[in-house]
């Protein structure tokens, strides 16, 4: 079937009483999902009959696929690719780091997601972390921001490390110095000792 008689685009407040329907046919919480009816992206026929839809919510650059729905399940190895190919477009503007996504159709995993392993598990937004623990993600981008934190932690501490080494080349200079008067005084006394004897005995040059 040619992609070109579908059309995917986001949903709309029109679109709530068709989505309704299909919702409940999946059995998926139909009043909870119309309040986030935003998060949805929809596929449509040429008479802009909506024939499948998947939301996308969004927290902390990262992004949630959730709540598939088709009309026809005939129809969704069609219509996936599309959605999918959508659902990338707006995680790309909304800067997402991270996808994830409890849906478990092989699609999935053929679109680059793969079971979270406990690093991964990590980064799941607290909000998301009642569900199954059953997720797949995908990594979009590094966290730019992480990184600068990271670069600028380090940097911190490389200064640090700067100021407590010339801390102590300092105080080894000051000892230094100490050690030299100490040894200069020494060298005084020992010499005005040496002169004090030799003026008080004289005789001691002719030993």
């Amino acid at each position: 079937m040619n992609g070109s008689n579908f059309v995917v685009r986001r949903a709309t407040l029109d679109d709530i009483g068709s989505l309704v329907d299909l919702w409940k046919s999946m059995h998926l919480p139909a009043e909870d999902l119309a309040k986030r009816i935003t998060e949805f992206q929809l596929a449509t026929d040429a008479q802009g009959r909506v024939l499948g839809a998947a939301g996308l919510q969004i927290a902390t650059r990262q992004g949630l696929i959730h709540s598939e729905a088709f009309s026809d399940f005939a129809l969704a190895d069609h219509l996936r690719p599309l959605l999918w190919d959508r659902l990338q477009a707006v995680a790309a503007n909304h800067g997402l780091l991270r996808l994830w996504t409890q849906e478990n159709a092989p699609f999935w995993n053929h679109c680059g997601l793969v079971k979270a392993d406990e690093e991964a598990l990590q980064k799941l937004p607290a909000q998301w972390r009642t569900q199954s623990p059953a997720w797949l993600t995908l990594k979009l981008k590094e966290d730019i921001e992480a990184v600068a934190s990271l670069d600028k932690e380090f940097a911190v501490l490389m200064q640090a490390e700067k100021d407590r080494a010339a801390k102590v080349m300092r105080h080894a200079h000051m000892l230094k110095i100490l050690a030299t008067v100490i040894a200069v005084g020494v060298l005084f006394l020992v010499l005005g000792a040496a002169f004090y004897l030799v003026h008080r005995n004289p005789h001691l040059l002719h030993h």
